[in-house]
């Protein structure tokens, strides 16, 4: 009886370490593939706020999930121009529309934009020892890039929050220091 009693608690040990594994596995977000650059037309690529312009021949990653959201997740805070003009290209996916810099919004990597449902919601973004609630306007494309629909850019990498330059100034961040910055956020 002993002997089965530790035969059986082995086994269970074992399916439980699987099943553990196994769920941990199908959290994770792999590469989907990738898409080959091509230089950008003069003047096709806005560099506004030292956004990169796709490099001919270069193979860039893509992305169709992004990391699972949590209460706190862990991104990767950029700048992004969402007026008419600015390095962000055409209107906000959600709406159609442009939006201020003035205004705290922002564009999600593609698995967390989520087809679109998180679209006009806002969301939490914890950085710099300072929060800021911002509203979901427009995709960061993590599938597509290098084209003109995508303003020549590359795709997003799949843990981006490109924010507005109002977020940046509600966070406390100084000018300077504007770019790339590591944050958390939650849905609102």
């Amino acid at each position: 009886m002993k002997a089965f009693s530790v035969k059986s608690s082995v086994f269970l040990l074992v399916i439980l370490v699987l099943t553990y594994t196994l769920h941990i596995e199908a959290q994770q977000c792999r590469p989907s593939g990738r898409i080959r650059g091509t230089n950008p037309p003069p003047d096709q690529c806005n560099q506004e706020n030292d956004s990169d312009c796709c490099k001919d021949g270069k193979y860039y990653t893509t992305y169709k999930c992004s990391p699972p959201v949590s209460s706190s997740t862990k991104a990767t805070l950029t700048l992004n121009s969402f007026q008419k003009g600015g390095d962000g290209g055409a209107p906000s996916e959600c709406d159609n529309q442009y939006h201020s810099d003035d205004t705290p919004v922002v564009a999600l990597s593609t698995g967390w934009y989520n087809h679109g449902n998180r679209c006009l919601n806002y969301i939490t973004i914890h950085g710099n020892g300072k929060s800021v609630k911002a509203m979901v306007v427009d995709e960061c494309d993590s599938t597509m890039g290098c084209d003109s629909d995508h303003d020549y850019q590359p795709p997003c990498p799949n843990n981006i929050v490109d924010a507005s330059k109002a977020v940046w100034k509600a966070l406390g961040v100084p000018e300077s220091d504007w770019g790339d910055m590591d944050i958390y956020w939650s849905d609102a």
